[in-house]
């Protein structure tokens, strides 16, 4: 796919850079602070076929791209660099509600993937020593445990510095404050405090030292008061002597102020705020686990789930284990659920292609694609989904089955659950209970999920009856080049693939040319001459792109015979590209041939998949 391309899109789509106060991504989604919302075109950008959903929710103006949204946001800061953190005194501050999610997620954003990464393994490692494949005293069990706690034991300095980047201070310095809170010496003298020594002082005020490791609160509090004191200084001391004055300043103040008061009194509100949630949990823990179930989608709808994301870190520091987290899998699994209703009801096969990547994406994890690709816009898929968590987390709820690692629900959450004692009911009733969220979900959206309209592969009756009655519009679109036509699932692209750019199908070139599909005109040339638009005659918009990912290849052996605008017949040649140079450089030749307007048409049908055909032969007919 062309990143650069949608980049630029949504860019502009977004008011353009100078409206962009800042832009951070998660697993699927590019999140811009914008100085002005009502500069930002929501609608336009919904109608991209490369974003799948614009949600605006917690001071953010957030575009759903999808797995590849890395990519993505490598092309924006690439072409138009933007800033990654946040100014706290520049663009519309909002309500605090708003500004609280925006700080959330800003500060645990950009380090989401290692610390799922790191809560999977430590999972993995429950899962070896329960199974009796590995023992805590091997040397293969302490290096790994060693890879998968570093990141949570030293979580003091990972936030000091987002948190930081956030606040708009320098994160160097408010990592090197979170770096004192775990340093040795003071874990030392914690460990003293707890055997019975006597008190330290700082210049007579006693110290009170706790065990920062794995902490979050006190951090973030720490950040925030370093990157207010930063600014002031900024302001106060000369040019000449900020660059290191300031830094001194910070570190001389603060990490004595967070050892002194900042530290023990955040302590004391994660430990409250611990004890508050447990309390409300075991209250009803089956009512709890029906609500997380039932909601959680909805919060990651308009991205309020970041207000629960430290909680639940939080649990982790103070408890030990967290029993949140185990009751998001069934909320995930019921959405996977619904989705898998919808593949195996409708006939559409751009529907089904859709599906299937959106289900393969939610088993781990990501359920934006299956949310707002498949369930959402049909409405009762996503309601029986968020039923079926609501069952099944009322399982987990009522086992009070408990998580002992961080990461995002998904297939791994089922090893995190493990107690160290080794498997128990608890584990059951998460295998249990996400089953029947995922086979009510499924049933429910089979059976009652959808409309009859929803489910047919072409037009309603009465639109079948008129076209029978009346000569059938049907356009034929000749190949543009000489190969072997696959399925467009079959390429190795999900963009492709998932029919989100268009149906059409794929040939794997055998002789390097493309010839014009159609009598028309040249409405698109990439500058890396590796795809060409072409608009027919009759209005048929046609997309030719030339291997997967050949456009980091920068226009390395593709000659182009058109320029833009050019009006051509069909059978004249396009371009031309080095087949052998390309594929020695590693790179795949399958083309996708695209109808980027399949929305005008009532179905695009491929000619001969899986058979060899040539230039100017017959290869899709477009019925309208």
């Amino acid at each position: 796919m062309e990143y650069k391309t949608l980049a630029d899109e949504i860019l502009r789509g977004v008011g353009g850079k100078e409206n962009v106060n800042s832009v951070v991504h998660c697993a699927t989604r590019l999140r811009f602070k914008l100085r002005d919302t009502t500069r930002a075109d929501a609608e336009g950008l919904k109608k991209n076929p490369g974003v799948i959903m614009v949600v605006e929710s917690g001071g953010q103006f957030q575009v759903v791209i999808g797995n590849h949204v890395g990519a993505v946001y490598e092309a924006l800061v690439k072409t138009s660099p933007l800033s990654e953190g946040g100014d706290e005194e520049s663009g519309d501050k909002g309500s605090l509600f708003a500004r609280a999610i925006d700080v959330i997620s800003g500060i645990f954003t950009p380090f989401i993937g290692i610390m799922a990464a790191s809560g999977i393994l430590k999972g993995f490692l429950a899962l070896a020593l329960a199974c009796g494949w590995l023992v805590p005293e091997s040397g293969t069990y302490k290096v790994w445990f060693a890879a998968s706690d570093a990141m949570f034991y030293f979580f003091p300095l990972v936030i000091g510095f987002t948190a930081g980047k956030k606040f708009g201070g320098n994160p160097f310095v408010t990592m090197m404050i979170g770096a004192a809170m775990v340093h040795p010496l003071m874990i030392a003298a914690f460990d003293a405090q707890q055997a019975g020594a006597p008190a330290e002082h700082f210049f007579g005020i006693p110290l009170i030292f706790i065990n920062y490791a794995s902490s979050v609160i006190p951090v973030i509090l720490a950040a925030w008061a370093s990157s207010w004191l930063e600014k002031r200084a900024m302001k106060i001391l000369p040019g000449a002597l900020r660059n290191f004055i300031t830094p001194l300043i910070c570190l001389m103040v603060i990490v004595p102020l967070t050892f002194l008061v900042i530290g023990p009194v955040a302590t004391w509100a994660s430990q409250q705020l611990a004890n508050g949630y447990q309390f409300i949990y075991h209250v009803s823990p089956m009512i709890a686990g029906a609500f997380m179930g039932a909601l959680w989608q909805v919060c990651v709808i308009f991205g309020l789930h970041w207000g629960l994301v430290p909680l639940m870190i939080n649990n982790f520091s103070i408890l030990g284990h967290d029993t949140m987290l185990p009751l998001l899998l069934p909320a995930v699994m019921g959405q996977v659920g619904a989705v898998i209703g919808v593949m195996l009801r409708v006939k559409d096969a751009r529907t089904k292609a859709l599906a299937g990547s959106a289900i393969s994406a939610g088993i781990f994890g990501i359920t934006e694609p299956a949310v707002y690709g498949i369930n959402l816009p049909r409405r009762r898929p996503f309601i029986f989904g968020c039923v079926g968590g609501a069952l099944g987390s009322a399982i987990l709820g009522y086992f009070q089955t408990t998580a002992y690692s961080f990461g995002f629900a998904s297939i791994f959450t089922f090893t995190q659950v493990i107690p160290p004692t080794g498997f128990d009911q608890t584990v059951t009733a998460a295998i249990v209970g996400t089953l029947i969220a995922l086979v009510f979900a499924a049933l429910a959206t089979y059976l009652f999920g959808m409309k009859e309209e929803e489910v047919a592969a072409g037009p309603d009756p009465k639109v079948a009856a008129e076209l029978a009655q009346a000569p059938r519009g049907k356009t034929l679109i000749a190949s543009p080049m000489t190969g072997t036509c696959v399925a467009l699932e079959e390429v190795k692209d999900p963009t492709f693939a998932s029919g989100l750019l268009g149906k059409g199908v794929a040939i794997i070139p055998t002789a390097g040319r493309v010839v014009s599909p159609v009598n028309g005109t040249v409405v698109s040339l990439f500058k890396t001459h590796h795809a060409i638009g072409i608009e027919g005659e009759d209005g048929a918009e046609i997309l030719i792109h030339v291997g997967i990912d050949t456009v980091k290849l920068d226009g390395k052996f593709f000659t182009p015979h058109v320029a833009v605008d050019a009006v051509v017949k069909q059978g004249d040649l396009l371009l031309e590209f080095d087949i052998q140079g390309i594929t020695d450089a590693g790179y795949d030749l399958t083309t996708p041939v695209l109808m980027t307007n399949s929305d005008d048409y009532l179905d695009v049908i491929p000619a001969s998949i899986g058979q060899d055909v040539s230039e100017q032969t017959p290869l899709l007919t477009l019925l309208r």
